[in-house]
Formats: C-alpha cells, structure tokens, sequence
C-alpha cells in the first residue's frame, strides 16, 4: 500500500489501530472495532469520518458568484455565508459533470467539495468555464475533512467549538 495516497491524519489512524485499505488509490481507514458498534454509534450517538480525500475547490472574487452560479444547478449566492448546499456540476449544456457540496464562506468566496476520483477533471471544468476574473484554485492539499455524522453530532461539536 506504499503508493497509496494518504490524507494527513493516516498515521493518527495506524496509532488508533484503524484497519486501513485501498480506497480508490487513497489508503484510508475502514474500521476501528466492529462494523456492527460503529454503525450502531453513527445511528444512536455520533462518528467522526475522515473525508480528507475528497477535492477542496476554492473560488474567490467579486465574480465568484458567477462563476459557481454558471458551473452548478443551484443559485449558491443565495446561501447565507457558512451555510452549504448539495449542487450539481455540469458541463455547458447541461450534461453531468459531478455532484459536489458548495459551501458560501463570504459573498465572493466559496468552497467546492467533489468527489476524489473527479477532483482534477472538476478543477479543470471549472477553470475552463471562467469567463470571469474568479480566482479558482485547487486547494485539497491545504485541508483535512472531517465528517461528523449522528443525533449527537451537534452537541459534539458544541463542546468542542466556541
């Protein structure tokens, strides 16, 4: 698994005892204990999931919002900054390209999370569809993702955050 990629939490994951596998060319972890138990604290409590692998694409500028309002299906620069939606990126005339989460960090900035095996061809897409000054850069190396999922994942984070 030595040419696998690794998101920056891998060694974390092997000091845990996380048993890791091939995931679409990234080593990543599959389980700590049982399936079984973790499942069962996703759907009863809470379980944290590393996403590191998943492409960060960030565009920014006072055209920001055309730019990511021309590349997916919904009006992103209506979202209330720190607020995401699930979207759709597509190619001019309308084909599928992926579908991404768009998150409004400020009026001329936001955050695109796509999916690892498109990060490079949607990097590109969306350069390519720039007919704005929107600064579009690929910023998955600058981040790790976490997935924070259960009934109890709100007051997680409330304990953890300010």
């Amino acid at each position: 698994m030595s040419d696998l990629k690794k998101t920056p939490l891998n060694e974390a994951h092997r000091r845990l005892g996380a048993r890791m596998v091939d995931f679409g060319g990234w080593e990543m972890p599959v389980q700590y204990s049982s399936i079984l138990e973790e499942h069962r604290a996703v759907r009863t409590a809470v379980g944290v999931f590393d996403v590191s692998h998943m492409g960060e694409i960030e565009i920014r500028g006072p055209q920001a919002p055309a730019l990511t309002n021309y590349v997916t299906v919904n009006d992103a620069a209506k979202l209330t900054p720190g607020r995401a939606q699930y979207s759709a990126l597509l190619y001019e005339h309308g084909g599928f390209v992926d579908d991404i989460l768009v998150h409004k960090v400020a009026d001329d900035h936001f955050f695109l999370c796509v999916n690892a095996s498109n990060q490079e061809k949607d990097y590109e897409h969306i350069r390519a569809a720039n007919r704005w000054d929107a600064k579009v850069e690929f910023a998955s190396e600058r981040y790790v993702q976490l997935a924070i999922q259960g009934p109890k994942a709100l007051a997680t984070l409330q304990k953890l955050t300010p």
